[in-house]
């Protein structure tokens, strides 16, 4: 994998991949254009032959987004970077890039409900076959394993209930069966945790959370190797075209100047409120990596150097009582989304992951008592106060 920076991770944020035109700006520049021009009918004919470097066309070259990837590509600590459309846009595309038919993938269970239906409804009509594991148990992703294994695939922490897949011990599993790891790192971004650093060989981002911070816009990535990623995935985003825009690739370009020190502030607000929840009457049971009762507590220690602003919680009364408590809030904002400087809460079983039905929710453990709370940048005072009465 790429070298390591000789900048922190706040200055490779803030000051990585700029190149500045003749204007000399400060800011990086939004390249609203969808195609580019050349001296000479020879000029063109080089940069399309890839001869001389050069822009072709907003849909697979254009300097803005190739800021974004680079940016980003620097702050993993991956050889390359495909921006796309959205985060599902991503899984698309490496899967698409990947896969064939007769291929096996194993996976968690417990992923994001839209990807379960990516694989389930779709990628299994092209005979890609799909086995769902506890996250949490390496001798399971190990029984999984079939002569035709070409991927592992994991997010971590999980969502809602903030499992963590072992990473560092997964990737010598996955390697040796001759498959690769990929990783969803939405949750920690790399500000908090480098899956290649310990051993995964892809990453995936939905951009649209923490990476734009603030609830403005839709993207994604992949990261990875030269080969895989920075050429094949290149080449079917190049072909597909599910293609991330200039002004979009802007907006997270700014918003990773700003990564490093919102996700320190959303895991400490995150924390404080995790504190305050397991003391609560009406809350069976927290779910929150920083919390000492965590099972895998030790382990996100030593896999991460925060622990986000996902917090969980099971409330006794089931969804009478999670409608209850989201429908009293004032303040906190009602919608599936995270990774907003605002607070968002949500009930998964009726949101995110109503899809994938009831019998799939109970495997994953999704209760219909299940609140999911992505904490934001206000004083956590005053969202500790919101949630109060509908507690009480």
């Amino acid at each position: 994998m790429k070298k390591k920076s000789k900048w922190g991770e706040a200055t490779r944020g803030i000051r990585s991949a700029q190149a500045r035109t003749n204007a000399r700006e400060h800011s990086p520049a939004i390249f609203a254009t969808s195609s580019f021009v050349y001296d000479s009918a020879d000029q063109a004919a080089a940069v399309f032959a890839e001869q001389e470097p050069g822009y072709v066309y907003s849909r697979f070259t254009n300097p803005t987004v190739e800021a974004f990837e680079q940016r980003l590509a620097e702050m993993e600590g991956a050889d390359a970077c495909v921006a796309t459309a959205s985060g599902m846009a991503a899984e698309m595309s490496l899967l698409l890039t990947l896969l064939k038919s007769g291929d096996h993938v194993v996976a968690s269970r417990t992923l994001f409900g839209s990807t379960l239906s990516l694989f389930n409804n779709y990628f299994v009509k092209f005979g890609v076959e799909f086995s769902y594991v506890d996250p949490v148990d390496r001798s399971a992703w190990r029984a999984a394993l079939r002569p035709n294994t070409k991927l592992l695939f994991a997010e971590t922490p999980t969502n809602p209930l903030c499992e963590i897949v072992d990473i560092a011990a997964l990737a010598p599993i996955a390697h040796g069966a001759g498959a690769l790891l990929c990783i969803d790192n939405c949750f920690l971004t790399p500000a908090l945790q480098k899956p290649l650093d310990l051993g995964a060989d892809l990453v995936i981002h939905s951009a649209t959370k923490y990476l734009d911070g603030q609830g403005r816009c839709v993207g994604g990535a992949v990261l990875g190797d030269a080969q895989r990623v920075g050429k094949d995935v290149f080449a079917f985003m190049r072909t597909a075209g599910p293609c991330l825009s200039p002004f979009n690739a802007w907006v997270f370009l700014k918003g990773l100047e700003t990564l490093s020190l919102r996700m320190k502030a959303h895991g400490e607000n995150a924390l404080a409120l995790a504190r305050w929840l397991t003391k609560q009457k009406g809350v069976a049971r927290v779910y929150f990596t920083g919390l000492p009762e965590h099972p895998q507590y030790e382990l996100a220690k030593r896999q991460q150097t925060g622990h986000g602003g996902i917090v969980s919680f099971e409330l006794k009364g089931g969804k009478r009582a999670a409608f209850k408590l989201i429908n009293a809030t004032q303040m906190l904002s009602i919608t599936a989304n995270l990774g907003d400087t605002r607070t968002t809460i949500t009930h998964p079983a009726t949101t995110t992951h109503h899809r994938i039905g009831p019998e799939a929710r109970a495997r994953a453990g999704i209760g219909d008592g299940l609140v999911r709370i992505a904490v934001g940048l206000e004083d956590v005072d005053d969202v500790i106060a919101d949630l109060e009465a509908g507690l009480r």
